[in-house]
């Protein structure tokens, strides 16, 4: 049976086997709906005109330039027509995601023949004209991408990027127990990090509450140029590990239609039933030991039905077969006849009628109305999106009597909130918390109070919080999962945060790029509905990572989510609780963006009261009047600041000034929303030029503490007036295990630095300022010789508190 030694005693579809499951007449059908899926992927790749071949092959009928990747795509073609046959005789509720990288050909070609792509592209119409627009489009200018992408109905996965497809399937299975994710895993993408741990999404599925996921692995052999590393182990050490990872795999293996239409038919039907078994015995007999799901390896040549030599050689079955099998004719005359040989091969005449509709016995395969894979509405997520049942965050207000306030930790004030966003939703089960096992150290033990943590793997006497079903999906070490899982659950219609300490979300930048990508092009997309935003919590940041140290102090992710379009893009920066509160209540009705916000977890000083804080992060930007001195009057200098670690210090800087040099006239600035930095042409969220002005003066200097690196800020604000005047204090790159506040003096974002900053900058100080300047100076020696010492701050830095008058307002 297999092509290596070392046949496994495993289940397996044998070839040439008695054809039980199709009958000869079903047999001949779903080989020629495989090849008419075939025929409109090739004419996707190659033809400009003449899609029906209705008269012999031009050189004027091939595109100018030939783009795409033939060898993922036939073998799909027949995954798709075989789950076509087992939706309707099961009648399931199911998706197609398709994780090798560029087989946009396949989904494109079988969502054209089910029908729904015609519907929501009504000029590509079911007819010859129709053909020719389809064949047209792909991979050519203002047409659509050679992957599975957003344009594609039934898509909920980018296909651009390699390794995300079976955590985003795990991810649309979250409580949608009716839903099958049929994900099709490429072995090149198998050998990918994030592919190769999501494997272990089977640990976190509840076969009561969620769906079930098929992962097909399609075995074709070979990468670009190389043979991929799980077709070139024995087919024992495959299944060895397959079922290492708690699978039943299933293997389908061959190249011979007739024997592999049966084998992949009698193997679907075989898996389905298992799959109906497994959440049978858990729903209605209660069986709670964790299932073993079955899986489909399936493998068949790469480029399989494609061309078998050419130019002498081997195409079909090697990596040659990976892209464009044959090359441009106008440059290798003798291809010309090679392509028209090969799509004739499929028969087209067969398939289509004088107009080029698919035969009415052929079209009579695909599934009906939203059974069809293409117009299952959890692939379109919003259609079936509900608002999230919110509590009022101002109930859960840190009661701020006057500025300066001690408070618990920001994030520790939140998470009841969260508890009960999570308690209010159990009933719809819409909501879900992600996180790579930090939940409790990032301060949101609050929501174990109404849910646990799911996970089907074995308990132990001292586990806690561990259970079959639960909103906390935080069990599994791993940042992707994390990221795709929520992906997944979003793009299906479901709200979610995903919390993280600050350093390591980036190890999913990438996974966040093709989000955002996917956010911007689904927006312009009419037919495509706006999803929940994706929520991201960073609550262990760079500045109080002190007993970590240097390898956990990194906020540079503010900077890569910058770069992304600003119609997608939100970063907020909570100064304290209650201005974080209204932040996430914010973000969690939102949609359509992708939510930044960064907040400690360490008591902290409250600022602002809850009715302040409304009014503070509606606005987004604002003067603190209470904290300057500059009421009423023209300011001297600025001290703005953005962060909670940064206000705290600058407040702090600001008390020094106004005790030693009260005739400067000092207003204080505090960013919640980044974003408004920027001028309102570069972000929706912008300030327009008269009001940063307002705020920032034209020209007076300005002291700005910010969270992460300094860079960005002038980067947002390099167009307005008083640019030149903006000094900015941030995060180094300095970073040990260290005391708090020495972590704020190692990159110059101390209260003490920026005081000295602003002494510098006004030279009307006289001599009163370089007294101040000296002290001072000297209090950072002093600073150092204690922290050396002692191995803690100085007790004025630990125990400060805001002592200033208030000018104005808080509230």
């Amino acid at each position: 049976m297999f092509k290596q030694n070392g046949a496994a005693q495993h289940p397996i579809a044998e070839l040439g086997g008695s054809a039980t499951t199709l009958s000869p007449q079903e047999l001949d059908n779903i080989d020629a709906y495989w090849r008419a899926a075939n025929y409109l992927s090739v004419g996707q790749i190659y033809l400009f005109d003449n899609p029906l071949l209705s008269r012999p092959l031009q050189l004027s009928d091939v595109k100018h330039m030939l783009l795409g990747h033939w060898g993922t795509t036939p073998g799909q073609n027949f995954i798709y027509a075989h789950l076509n046959r087992v939706i309707n005789k099961y009648d399931l509720d199911m998706i197609y995601v398709s994780g090798p990288g560029h087989g946009g050909p396949a989904v494109v070609a079988n969502t054209y023949l089910e029908g729904s792509y015609s519907e929501i592209y009504p000029n590509i119409s079911q007819n010859t004209a129709g053909l020719q627009k389809l064949f047209l489009q792909f991979s050519f200018p203002g047409g659509i991408p050679s992957h599975a992408s957003p344009e594609c109905p039934g898509s909920i996965h980018e296909g651009g990027e390699l390794g995300y497809s079976l955590s985003h399937a795990f991810g649309a299975v979250f409580d949608n127990p009716e839903l099958i994710v049929a994900c099709v895993v490429g072995d090149g993408e198998a050998e990918t990090g994030p592919l190769a741990t999501a494997w272990h999404g089977n640990k976190f599925v509840n076969p009561v509450n969620d769906g079930a996921v098929l992962p097909i692995l399609h075995l074709n052999g070979y990468k670009i140029s190389n043979p991929t590393l799980l077709a070139r182990i024995s087919r024992v050490e495959l299944e060895q590990l397959l079922r290492g990872y708690g699978w039943t795999p299933y293997f389908v293996e061959g190249d011979d239609p007739v024997l592999m239409h049966e084998a992949m038919a009698a193997t679907l039907d075989q898996v389905i039933e298992q799959i109906k078994h497994i959440q049978l015995q858990a729903r209605q007999q209660h069986e709670v030991s964790r299932p073993r799901w079955p899986m489909i390896v399936l493998a068949s040549p790469k480029g399989w039905t494609g061309p078998k030599v050419v130019d002498g050689l081997q195409i079909e079955g090697t990596f040659r077969a990976h892209q464009v099998p044959l090359s441009d004719p106008a440059k290798h005359p003798g291809h010309l006849k090679l392509l028209e040989d090969w799509l004739r091969s499929y028969r087209p005449e067969q398939l289509f009628d004088a107009q080029g509709r698919l035969k009415p016995e052929l079209a009579a395969l695909a599934p009906k109305g939203n059974r069809r894979m293409g117009a299952n509405p959890h692939a379109n997520g919003g259609i079936l999106l509900r608002d999230l049942i919110m509590p009022d965050f101002r109930d859960y207000a840190e009661q701020v009597p006057q500025p300066g306030s001690p408070g618990v930790g920001d994030v520790h004030v939140l998470g009841p909130f969260l508890r009960d966003v999570a308690k209010f939703n159990l009933e719809q089960r819409n909501f879900r918390v992600f996180g790579p096992d930090e939940t409790l150290s990032n301060g949101l033990e609050a929501l174990f109070q109404v849910s646990n943590r799911q996970w089907d793997a074995a308990l132990q006497e001292n586990d806690e919080f561990l259970a079959p079903a639960g909103r906390v999906v935080d069990s599994m070490l791993s940042e992707h999962q994390c990221e795709g899982w929520l992906e997944g659950y979003l793009l299906t219609g479901r709200h979610g945060i995903f919390n993280c300490y600050e350093a390591f979300i980036h190890i999913i930048d990438s996974m966040f790029n093709q989000h955002a990508k996917w956010l911007k092009v689904t927006a312009e997309l009419p037919w495509r509905r706006k999803i929940a935003s994706l929520n991201y919590l960073l609550a262990s940041h760079v500045w109080r990572q002190d007993h970590n140290g240097f390898t956990h102090q990194d906020p540079g992710f503010i900077d890569h989510v910058v770069n992304k379009k600003a119609e997608i893009v939100r970063v907020y920066l909570p100064p304290d609780a209650n201005c974080l509160l209204s932040v996430m209540d914010h973000c969690l009705r939102s949609r359509h963006y992708v939510n930044l916000v960064i907040a400690g977890k360490h008591p902290a000083p409250q600022w602002l009261s809850m009715e302040a804080a409304v009014l503070h992060c509606t606005q987004g930007i604002g003067i603190w009047e209470w904290a300057g001195n500059a009421e009423n009057l023209e300011a001297d200098l600025i001290m703005a600041c953005c962060g909670d670690v940064p206000t705290l210090e600058t407040l702090a800087a600001v008390a020094i000034l106004r005790e030693h040099l009260p005739e400067i006239k000092i207003r204080v600035v505090n960013v919640v929303d980044l974003m408004k930095l920027q001028p309102p042409r570069e972000h929706p969220h912008g300030l327009p030029d008269q009001d940063f002005d307002d705020l920032f003066s034209k020209d007076k200097p300005v002291i700005f503490a910010f969270h992460a690196y300094p860079w960005l800020i002038h980067r947002l604000t390099y167009r307005r007036t008083n640019h030149a005047n903006i000094h900015v204090r941030g995060y180094k790159e300095e970073g040990t295990i260290t005391t708090p506040f020495d972590m704020t003096v190692l990159n110059d974002l101390d209260r003490f630095h920026l005081a000295i900053d602003a002494i510098d900058r006004l030279p009307q100080t006289g001599g009163k300022g370089v007294t101040l300047k000296q002290q001072l100076q000297n209090k950072l020696v002093e600073h150092k010789q204690y922290i050396d010492k002692h191995g803690t701050d100085m007790p004025e830095i630990r125990n400060w508190v805001w002592t200033q008058a208030v000018s104005g307002a808080t509230t």
